[in-house]
């Protein structure tokens, strides 16, 4: 199951790919990979607040309640790049907005 956008409309926007760990496609009660609709600018904010919209179940789990920031042992990558530290407002890749590859969520591993 797909968490495609609402049918009905002739709103404009991008749509954006996003691949979520198992544990958290677990929590949501979603499979496989997510689409989003970005109206707004296609930034980090935009897509992270489509995705605790749509499923608000995430909400805390990839960012913090209040503050809104990622939460440690979670990375954003696409484009071939980490997005993690990246400032909220930064737009995303271009290879995202084609649809040539999803923006991944990730579990971060740590230990020595």
């Amino acid at each position: 199951m797909s968490s495609d956008p609402p049918a009905g409309g002739s709103r404009s926007g991008v749509t954006v790919r996003v691949h979520l760990p198992t544990h958290l496609r677990t929590l949501a009660e979603v499979e496989g990979e997510l689409r989003f609709e970005l109206i707004g600018p296609p930034t980090l904010r935009e897509l992270l607040d489509a995705l605790e919209s749509r499923h608000p179940v995430l909400r805390g789990t990839i960012r913090h309640q209040r503050t809104r920031e990622r939460r440690a042992f979670i990375r954003y990558m696409a484009g071939g790049r980490d997005l993690s530290l990246d400032p909220p407002d930064t737009r995303l890749p271009e290879e995202v907005l084609s649809g040539k590859e999803p923006f991944r969520v990730v579990g971060a591993i740590a230990g020595g």
